[in-house]
Protein backbone atom coordinates (compact mmCIF):
# COMPACT_ATOMS: atom_id res chain seq x y z
CA UNK A 1 0.00 0.00 0.00
CA UNK A 2 1.67 3.27 -0.93
CA UNK A 3 1.92 5.60 1.94
CA UNK A 4 3.71 8.77 2.91
CA UNK A 5 6.87 8.11 3.49
CA UNK A 6 7.42 10.88 6.25
CA UNK A 7 5.69 11.38 9.31
CA UNK A 8 5.28 15.33 9.17
CA UNK A 9 2.69 17.30 10.82
CA UNK A 10 2.61 20.50 8.31
CA UNK A 11 4.76 22.01 5.29
CA UNK A 12 5.13 25.72 5.75
CA UNK A 13 5.89 28.56 3.23
CA UNK A 14 6.75 31.26 5.25
CA UNK A 15 7.16 34.84 3.07
CA UNK A 16 8.40 33.01 0.45
CA UNK A 17 9.56 35.68 -2.16
CA UNK A 18 10.63 35.09 -6.35
CA UNK A 19 11.84 37.88 -7.94
CA UNK A 20 12.95 38.34 -11.41
CA UNK A 21 14.70 40.69 -12.15
CA UNK A 22 12.60 43.43 -11.28
CA UNK A 23 9.93 41.58 -11.71
CA UNK A 24 8.12 40.83 -8.62
CA UNK A 25 6.70 37.45 -9.42
CA UNK A 26 5.44 36.11 -5.54
CA UNK A 27 5.42 38.62 -2.88
CA UNK A 28 5.87 37.26 0.93
CA UNK A 29 3.63 34.10 0.34
CA UNK A 30 2.50 32.53 3.91
CA UNK A 31 0.81 29.29 4.23
CA UNK A 32 0.86 26.11 6.33
CA UNK A 33 -0.11 23.21 4.93
CA UNK A 34 -1.39 20.13 7.38
CA UNK A 35 -0.59 16.14 6.36
CA UNK A 36 -3.36 14.87 4.56
CA UNK A 37 -4.60 18.63 3.40
CA UNK A 38 -5.58 19.06 -0.18
CA UNK A 39 -4.74 22.71 -1.38
CA UNK A 40 -5.68 24.21 -4.50
CA UNK A 41 -3.68 27.46 -5.48
CA UNK A 42 -6.39 29.22 -7.59
CA UNK A 43 -5.79 32.26 -10.06
CA UNK A 44 -5.78 33.58 -13.72
CA UNK A 45 -2.49 33.24 -15.80
CA UNK A 46 0.28 35.76 -14.51
CA UNK A 47 -0.78 35.29 -10.70
CA UNK A 48 2.45 33.53 -9.96
CA UNK A 49 0.39 29.86 -8.73
CA UNK A 50 3.18 27.86 -11.41
CA UNK A 51 5.97 30.12 -9.56
CA UNK A 52 5.19 29.21 -6.17
CA UNK A 53 4.77 25.34 -7.24
CA UNK A 54 8.19 25.67 -8.73
CA UNK A 55 9.47 27.02 -5.92
CA UNK A 56 8.34 24.08 -3.41
CA UNK A 57 9.90 22.11 -6.16
CA UNK A 58 13.26 23.01 -5.89
CA UNK A 59 12.77 24.09 -9.65
CA UNK A 60 13.38 27.65 -9.05
CA UNK A 61 15.48 29.40 -5.66
CA UNK A 62 13.68 31.19 -3.52
CA UNK A 63 14.35 35.25 -3.16
CA UNK A 64 13.84 35.22 0.09
CA UNK A 65 11.89 33.72 2.62
CA UNK A 66 11.90 30.49 3.46
CA UNK A 67 10.23 26.83 3.34
CA UNK A 68 10.02 23.95 6.44
CA UNK A 69 9.05 20.42 6.68
CA UNK A 70 7.98 20.46 10.32
CA UNK A 71 10.99 21.96 11.91
CA UNK A 72 13.31 20.99 8.93
CA UNK A 73 14.64 23.62 6.76
CA UNK A 74 13.92 22.51 3.09
CA UNK A 75 14.49 25.16 0.63
CA UNK A 76 18.32 25.25 1.29
CA UNK A 77 17.93 21.35 -0.32
CA UNK A 78 18.26 20.51 -4.01
CA UNK A 79 14.56 19.03 -5.37
CA UNK A 80 15.91 15.28 -5.22
CA UNK A 81 16.67 15.79 -1.44
CA UNK A 82 13.31 17.31 -0.62
CA UNK A 83 11.79 13.95 -1.57
CA UNK A 84 8.30 15.65 -3.47
CA UNK A 85 6.03 14.31 -5.95
CA UNK A 86 5.40 16.67 -9.13
CA UNK A 87 3.13 16.10 -11.77
CA UNK A 88 3.28 18.16 -14.74
CA UNK A 89 0.83 19.58 -17.08
CA UNK A 90 2.30 17.92 -20.37
CA UNK A 91 2.94 14.18 -17.97
CA UNK A 92 6.73 14.27 -19.10
CA UNK A 93 6.54 10.86 -19.68
CA UNK A 94 9.19 8.94 -21.28
CA UNK A 95 8.05 7.40 -24.38
CA UNK A 96 10.80 4.76 -24.87
CA UNK A 97 9.87 3.18 -21.35
CA UNK A 98 6.80 1.31 -20.87
CA UNK A 99 4.26 2.18 -18.09
CA UNK A 100 6.47 -0.39 -15.20
CA UNK A 101 9.41 1.24 -16.47
CA UNK A 102 8.16 5.06 -15.86
CA UNK A 103 6.42 4.43 -12.81
CA UNK A 104 9.25 2.88 -11.31
CA UNK A 105 11.85 6.08 -12.76
CA UNK A 106 12.23 7.74 -9.78
CA UNK A 107 12.69 4.94 -7.17
CA UNK A 108 15.65 3.85 -9.79
CA UNK A 109 17.47 6.84 -9.43
CA UNK A 110 16.97 6.68 -5.48
CA UNK A 111 18.96 3.28 -6.07
CA UNK A 112 15.77 1.35 -4.11
CA UNK A 113 16.41 -2.45 -4.03
CA UNK A 114 14.89 -4.20 -6.79
CA UNK A 115 12.36 -6.44 -4.85
CA UNK A 116 10.79 -3.37 -3.03
CA UNK A 117 10.68 -1.46 -6.23
CA UNK A 118 8.58 -3.62 -7.86
CA UNK A 119 6.40 -3.99 -5.14
CA UNK A 120 6.25 -0.01 -4.97
CA UNK A 121 5.50 -0.01 -8.64
CA UNK A 122 3.15 -2.60 -8.10
CA UNK A 123 0.92 -0.92 -5.56
CA UNK A 124 1.58 2.30 -7.75
CA UNK A 125 -0.41 0.81 -10.50
CA UNK A 126 -2.77 -0.22 -8.28
CA UNK A 127 -3.53 3.09 -6.65
CA UNK A 128 -4.40 4.40 -10.21
CA UNK A 129 -6.08 1.58 -11.80
CA UNK A 130 -3.31 0.72 -14.39
CA UNK A 131 -1.90 -2.68 -13.55
CA UNK A 132 -3.07 -4.31 -16.92
CA UNK A 133 -1.68 -1.54 -19.21
CA UNK A 134 1.96 -1.99 -17.42
CA UNK A 135 3.46 -3.14 -20.58
CA UNK A 136 2.24 -0.25 -22.89
CA UNK A 137 4.17 2.77 -23.89
CA UNK A 138 2.57 5.82 -23.52
CA UNK A 139 1.47 6.66 -26.59
CA UNK A 140 -0.50 3.25 -26.88
CA UNK A 141 -2.69 4.89 -24.02
CA UNK A 142 -5.50 7.95 -23.48
CA UNK A 143 -4.63 11.28 -22.28
CA UNK A 144 -6.22 10.37 -19.31
CA UNK A 145 -4.42 7.18 -18.95
CA UNK A 146 -1.05 8.52 -19.24
CA UNK A 147 -1.95 11.27 -16.34
CA UNK A 148 -2.87 8.55 -14.45
CA UNK A 149 0.96 7.15 -14.89
CA UNK A 150 2.14 10.10 -14.52
CA UNK A 151 0.56 10.21 -10.72
CA UNK A 152 1.50 6.84 -10.16
CA UNK A 153 5.02 7.81 -10.64
CA UNK A 154 4.87 10.87 -8.32
CA UNK A 155 3.19 8.54 -5.59
CA UNK A 156 5.62 5.77 -5.66
CA UNK A 157 8.09 7.04 -4.41
CA UNK A 158 6.13 8.01 -0.87
CA UNK A 159 6.29 11.74 -1.11
CA UNK A 160 5.40 14.00 1.97
CA UNK A 161 3.62 15.89 -0.66
CA UNK A 162 2.43 15.99 -4.32
CA UNK A 163 2.77 18.68 -6.39
CA UNK A 164 0.00 19.05 -9.32
CA UNK A 165 0.49 21.43 -11.89
CA UNK A 166 -2.77 21.85 -13.78
CA UNK A 167 -3.11 18.33 -14.32
CA UNK A 168 -6.47 17.93 -16.03
CA UNK A 169 -5.54 21.06 -18.90
CA UNK A 170 -4.92 18.92 -21.86
CA UNK A 171 -7.66 16.68 -21.52
CA UNK A 172 -11.28 16.82 -22.73
CA UNK A 173 -14.05 18.03 -20.23
CA UNK A 174 -15.74 14.07 -19.71
CA UNK A 175 -12.01 13.13 -19.24
CA UNK A 176 -11.39 16.40 -16.84
CA UNK A 177 -14.68 14.92 -14.90
CA UNK A 178 -13.98 12.05 -14.55
CA UNK A 179 -10.34 12.42 -13.64
CA UNK A 180 -10.96 14.99 -10.76
CA UNK A 181 -12.55 11.67 -8.89
CA UNK A 182 -9.26 9.40 -9.41
CA UNK A 183 -7.08 12.58 -7.93
CA UNK A 184 -9.51 13.02 -4.68
CA UNK A 185 -9.68 9.08 -4.61
CA UNK A 186 -6.02 8.77 -5.04
CA UNK A 187 -4.83 11.68 -2.79
CA UNK A 188 -6.80 9.60 0.10
CA UNK A 189 -5.48 6.48 -0.66
CA UNK A 190 -1.68 7.79 -0.16
CA UNK A 191 -2.49 10.32 3.05
CA UNK A 192 0.15 12.91 1.99
CA UNK A 193 -0.30 16.16 1.38
CA UNK A 194 -1.37 17.53 -2.13
CA UNK A 195 -0.84 21.22 -3.57
CA UNK A 196 -2.93 21.65 -7.15
CA UNK A 197 -2.59 24.53 -9.66
CA UNK A 198 -5.41 25.45 -11.70
CA UNK A 199 -7.30 28.12 -12.99
CA UNK A 200 -10.28 26.47 -12.44
CA UNK A 201 -12.58 27.40 -10.40
CA UNK A 202 -14.73 24.61 -10.64
CA UNK A 203 -11.90 22.30 -10.17
CA UNK A 204 -10.88 23.49 -7.00
CA UNK A 205 -14.08 23.69 -5.51
CA UNK A 206 -14.98 19.85 -5.86
CA UNK A 207 -11.36 19.31 -4.87
CA UNK A 208 -10.09 21.40 -2.16
CA UNK A 209 -9.76 21.49 1.37
CA UNK A 210 -8.89 24.82 1.23
CA UNK A 211 -8.51 27.25 -1.56
CA UNK A 212 -5.64 29.83 -1.87
CA UNK A 213 -6.35 32.82 -4.27
CA UNK A 214 -3.52 34.27 -5.95
CA UNK A 215 -3.48 37.91 -8.08
CA UNK A 216 -0.42 39.31 -9.29
CA UNK A 217 2.25 37.44 -7.13
CA UNK A 218 -0.10 37.99 -3.76
CA UNK A 219 -2.20 35.83 -1.47
CA UNK A 220 -5.62 37.70 -1.88
CA UNK A 221 -7.97 34.94 0.33
CA UNK A 222 -7.28 31.11 1.53
CA UNK A 223 -10.47 29.50 2.85
CA UNK A 224 -12.79 26.60 2.46
CA UNK A 225 -14.48 26.16 -0.69
CA UNK A 226 -17.91 27.10 1.14
CA UNK A 227 -16.05 30.44 2.31
CA UNK A 228 -15.03 31.29 -0.82
CA UNK A 229 -17.72 30.73 -3.21
CA UNK A 230 -20.37 32.34 -0.63
CA UNK A 231 -18.56 35.47 0.89
CA UNK A 232 -15.38 36.00 -1.23
CA UNK A 233 -13.36 38.83 0.88
CA UNK A 234 -12.41 41.26 -1.79
CA UNK A 235 -14.15 41.92 -5.07
CA UNK A 236 -11.44 40.84 -7.40
CA UNK A 237 -11.63 37.17 -5.28
CA UNK A 238 -15.24 37.53 -6.30
CA UNK A 239 -15.25 38.15 -9.74
CA UNK A 240 -12.70 35.14 -9.66
CA UNK A 241 -15.49 32.78 -8.21
CA UNK A 242 -17.97 33.70 -10.74
CA UNK A 243 -19.51 36.52 -9.57
CA UNK A 244 -19.34 38.07 -13.18
CA UNK A 245 -22.00 41.40 -12.91
CA UNK A 246 -20.19 44.37 -11.54
CA UNK A 247 -22.19 46.92 -10.62
CA UNK A 248 -21.19 50.70 -8.98
CA UNK A 249 -23.24 52.98 -6.87
CA UNK A 250 -23.56 54.45 -3.62
CA UNK A 251 -24.82 53.02 -0.57
CA UNK A 252 -27.83 54.95 0.69
CA UNK A 253 -28.84 52.90 3.91
CA UNK A 254 -27.95 50.29 6.00
CA UNK A 255 -30.43 47.11 6.89
CA UNK A 256 -28.71 45.13 9.14
CA UNK A 257 -26.92 43.05 7.22
CA UNK A 258 -27.50 44.33 4.08
CA UNK A 259 -27.28 47.56 1.98
CA UNK A 260 -29.64 49.40 -0.51
CA UNK A 261 -27.14 50.87 -3.53
CA UNK A 262 -28.42 53.24 -6.16
CA UNK A 263 -26.52 51.70 -8.97
CA UNK A 264 -24.94 54.23 -11.51
CA UNK A 265 -27.03 52.22 -14.37
CA UNK A 266 -30.39 53.00 -12.59
CA UNK A 267 -32.45 51.92 -9.94
CA UNK A 268 -31.56 50.20 -6.41
CA UNK A 269 -30.62 46.78 -5.72
CA UNK A 270 -29.72 44.95 -1.89
CA UNK A 271 -27.14 43.24 -1.26
CA UNK A 272 -25.01 41.48 1.82
CA UNK A 273 -22.23 43.86 3.07
CA UNK A 274 -19.15 42.32 2.45
CA UNK A 275 -17.43 45.48 3.16
CA UNK A 276 -19.48 48.59 2.34
CA UNK A 277 -20.55 51.65 4.03
CA UNK A 278 -23.58 53.36 4.46
CA UNK A 279 -22.59 56.33 2.65
CA UNK A 280 -19.62 55.31 0.04
CA UNK A 281 -18.92 54.64 -3.09
CA UNK A 282 -19.66 50.57 -3.10
CA UNK A 283 -19.75 47.59 -6.04
CA UNK A 284 -22.39 44.91 -6.02
CA UNK A 285 -20.90 41.81 -7.44
CA UNK A 286 -23.56 39.06 -8.39
CA UNK A 287 -23.47 35.53 -10.13
CA UNK A 288 -25.19 35.44 -14.01
CA UNK A 289 -27.06 32.67 -12.21
CA UNK A 290 -28.60 35.09 -9.89
CA UNK A 291 -29.48 38.13 -12.08
CA UNK A 292 -32.92 37.60 -13.43
CA UNK A 293 -35.65 38.90 -15.60
CA UNK A 294 -38.86 40.38 -13.50
CA UNK A 295 -41.73 42.26 -13.64
CA UNK A 296 -40.70 44.80 -10.88
CA UNK A 297 -36.76 44.65 -11.48
CA UNK A 298 -34.86 47.40 -10.82
CA UNK A 299 -32.07 47.28 -13.66
CA UNK A 300 -33.13 48.00 -17.50
CA UNK A 301 -31.20 46.58 -20.27
CA UNK A 302 -31.48 45.64 -23.55
CA UNK A 303 -30.88 42.21 -24.56
CA UNK A 304 -27.93 41.72 -26.50
CA UNK A 305 -27.12 37.74 -26.62
CA UNK A 306 -28.92 34.69 -25.71
CA UNK A 307 -27.80 30.77 -25.73
CA UNK A 308 -29.24 27.97 -24.57
CA UNK A 309 -27.66 25.46 -22.05
CA UNK A 310 -30.42 23.19 -21.48
CA UNK A 311 -32.22 23.74 -18.41
CA UNK A 312 -32.06 27.67 -19.19
CA UNK A 313 -30.81 30.13 -21.28
CA UNK A 314 -28.08 32.92 -20.08
CA UNK A 315 -27.46 35.98 -21.67
CA UNK A 316 -25.91 39.36 -21.55
CA UNK A 317 -27.83 42.82 -21.75
CA UNK A 318 -26.50 46.18 -22.30
CA UNK A 319 -27.59 49.08 -19.09
CA UNK A 320 -27.14 52.26 -18.95
CA UNK A 321 -23.42 53.84 -18.58
CA UNK A 322 -22.71 50.85 -21.23
CA UNK A 323 -22.90 48.56 -18.19
CA UNK A 324 -22.53 44.71 -19.61
CA UNK A 325 -24.82 42.32 -17.66
CA UNK A 326 -25.11 38.92 -17.35
CA UNK A 327 -28.31 37.34 -16.43
CA UNK A 328 -30.35 33.96 -16.46
CA UNK A 329 -33.92 33.39 -17.65
CA UNK A 330 -35.75 29.95 -18.07
CA UNK A 331 -37.93 31.54 -20.98
CA UNK A 332 -36.07 32.72 -24.70
CA UNK A 333 -36.16 36.67 -24.83
CA UNK A 334 -35.60 38.43 -28.38
CA UNK A 335 -32.51 39.93 -28.70
CA UNK A 336 -32.95 43.63 -28.66
CA UNK A 337 -35.62 43.39 -25.86
CA UNK A 338 -35.75 45.80 -23.32
CA UNK A 339 -36.03 43.69 -19.63
CA UNK A 340 -36.13 44.58 -16.34
CA UNK A 341 -33.19 42.76 -13.93
CA UNK A 342 -32.97 42.05 -10.27
CA UNK A 343 -30.80 39.15 -7.35
CA UNK A 344 -31.83 38.19 -4.13
CA UNK A 345 -30.20 39.80 -2.20
CA UNK A 346 -28.99 37.33 -0.19
CA UNK A 347 -26.96 36.05 -3.16
CA UNK A 348 -25.71 39.68 -4.07
CA UNK A 349 -22.51 40.88 -2.20
CA UNK A 350 -21.35 44.14 -1.41
CA UNK A 351 -18.11 45.86 -1.88
CA UNK A 352 -16.61 49.36 -0.38
CA UNK A 353 -14.95 51.13 -3.75
CA UNK A 354 -15.26 51.57 -6.91
CA UNK A 355 -12.99 49.27 -8.45
CA UNK A 356 -14.76 47.07 -11.16
CA UNK A 357 -13.26 44.54 -13.79
CA UNK A 358 -13.70 43.14 -17.08
CA UNK A 359 -15.12 39.53 -17.56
Amino acid sequence: MITSSTEFREVRLERMSRQFGNYNALKDISLTVNRGEFISLLGPSGCGKSTALNCLAGLLPLSSGSLWLDDRRIDVLRPEERGFGMVFQNYALFPHMNVRRNVGFGLQMKNVPQSEMDARVDDALDVVRLRSQELKLPGQLSGGQQQRVAIARAVAVSPPIVLMDEPLSNLDAKLRLEMRAEIRRIHRAIGSATIYVTHDQDEALSLSDRIVVMREGEVRQIGTPHELYARPAHIDVAEFMGFRNALAGTVKRKYGLEVEVECDTGGTLRAMAVNAVEGGRAVVAIRPADLRPSLDGKISAAVTSLEYRGEAYFGTAQGAVNQELFFRTEDPIAVGETIKLDAPSLRSLAYRGTEEWKP
